[in-house]
């Protein structure tokens, strides 16, 4: 990918200590991270800002099929969340189980983060695998609610 603007110093010092290259922000260090996804399981705000800017694509994957989006919601990072969906990552992107974020934020008793993707437009009824929907990996009775009433 081409870089579109000039990337900033301490984005270029990240990439570098994290061994990604500025020249292709696309590229796919262990396990298929992307600097993206780092950046967001790592909680890098402004590095995230940055490569957005840059043209990264939003859309890639870990060799496990999880998008930035994943990492964030794992962390907690609500306000990287909101940034990742204004910016239009896939909502539904199902990983090689074919679980969705907002199964697993249900899985794991994440009301907070069920309620942002489902105000998002995350889709409830995705299946994965083994052919369960978010609402069948409810945690909490909150969560159950939460799912059954969107």
């Amino acid at each position: 990918m081409t870089i579109t603007k000039a990337l900033k110093q301490t984005t270029k010092v990240w990439l570098q200590g994290k061994g990604y290259s500025a020249k292709n922000l696309d590229q796919q260090g262990d396990n298929g991270t992307t600097a993206l996804v780092l950046a967001s399981r790592e909680r890098e705000i402004d590095i995230v800002q940055d490569l957005l800017s840059n043209g990264v694509d939003i859309n890639l994957t870990n060799n496990d099929g999880n998008n930035a989006l994943w990492f964030a919601c794992f962390r907690d990072y609500f306000e990287l969340m909101e940034l990742l969906i204004n910016a239009g990552i896939n909502l539904n992107n199902q990983n090689d189980n074919g679980v969705t974020v907002l199964m697993y934020a249900a899985s794991s008793g994440k009301a907070e983060a069920v309620k942002l993707l489902l105000a998002a437009g995350a889709n409830p009824n995705l299946r994965n695998l083994d052919d369960f929907r978010a609402i069948e990996f409810s945690n909490t009775v909150e969560i159950f609610n939460l799912l059954r009433n969107h």
